[in-house]
């Protein structure tokens, strides 16, 4: 319970100045990431608890929620670690009826499936240094929440959605330019109006709609299946309206729940036992 509630000051103190809208830039923006990091916190086994408490001391917030954005601030921290990772936050599989083929759809291991695969075997590797297994986790984090967004296992022709143009209302006529993909990062969660302390409230009430698994191909073919739904994909420039918010935000809020725990099922398997 101590330990709990410690974790709980800190994720809140994490939170001053993060309570304004996030930017649509990085996958689920940052407020996204965070949820599924906390969500994950919620359901680590006490001995996993300890032991990435142990992997992320001396981190400027060394909390799963503190680093859940890290893989994202590469491009700017370390560029040269950014280029190489970056084909790592996704898989295009839409084009082959949302079914991972890792031959035809991650040649060289370059994608999020077999980047959580080999991050998560660096990170329950107790050979490793100390800093590879920091860094896996920190990949690990991240990239669960990558594969859960669904725009991040869609159409390879359209670098899923970032081509397709849209307007979100900002309470002027036409509304204010975004694209598909940037909507499903942060701009349908935008609309809920919540800090991350309302959001992740909300957010452990919601049940599972699936069984939690540690699969990485699973879900990637489970978000993608969400891709290609009817109506997911509007008109190009269509302004995203009520009906559209209201019928494609619970699925999102829906993904990030089961990227909590999915991501909580993953560490529990690595660094469990």
């Amino acid at each position: 319970m101590a330990d709990t509630r410690s974790f709980a000051r800190r994720f809140r103190a994490s939170l001053i100045g993060l309570l304004v809208v996030p930017s649509l830039a990085a996958a689920w923006g940052p407020q996204g990431h965070r949820l599924v990091a906390a969500l994950a916190w919620d359901e680590l086994d006490p001995q996993v608890r300890e032991q990435i408490t142990a992997l992320l001391e001396g981190e400027t917030d060394p909390t799963l929620p503190g680093i859940a954005n890290w893989a994202d601030d590469l491009r700017g921290n370390d560029p040269d670690l950014g280029r190489r990772s970056a084909r790592w936050h996704y898989v295009n599989i839409a084009g082959d009826g949302c079914a991972y083929d890792a031959a035809t759809a991650c040649a060289g291991g370059d994608c999020v499936v077999e980047a959580i695969r080999t991050q998560a075997a660096i990170l329950g590797d107790r050979d490793q240094p100390l800093e590879a297994r920091r860094q896996a986790l920190k990949f690990v984090v991240h990239f669960v929440g990558d594969v859960h967004q669904p725009m991040h296992a869609g159409h390879g022709h359209d670098k899923g959605g970032n081509d397709l143009q849209v307007r979100m209302p900002d309470g002027t006529p036409g509304g204010k330019g975004s694209n598909l993909h940037r909507l499903w990062d942060s701009g349908l969660l935008n609309t809920a109006g919540l800090d991350d302390a309302t959001y992740l409230a909300q957010l452990r009430a919601l049940p599972l709609a699936v069984p939690v698994g540690t699969d990485a191909a699973a879900w990637a073919e489970a978000s993608c299946d969400i891709v290609v739904r009817p109506g997911l994909y509007p008109v190009a420039g269509a302004l995203i309206d009520d009906r559209y918010v209201s019928a494609w935000r619970p699925v999102a809020e829906a993904q990030l729940r089961r990227g909590g725990a999915n991501l909580a099922a993953l560490l529990n398997g690595t660094l469990g036992g």
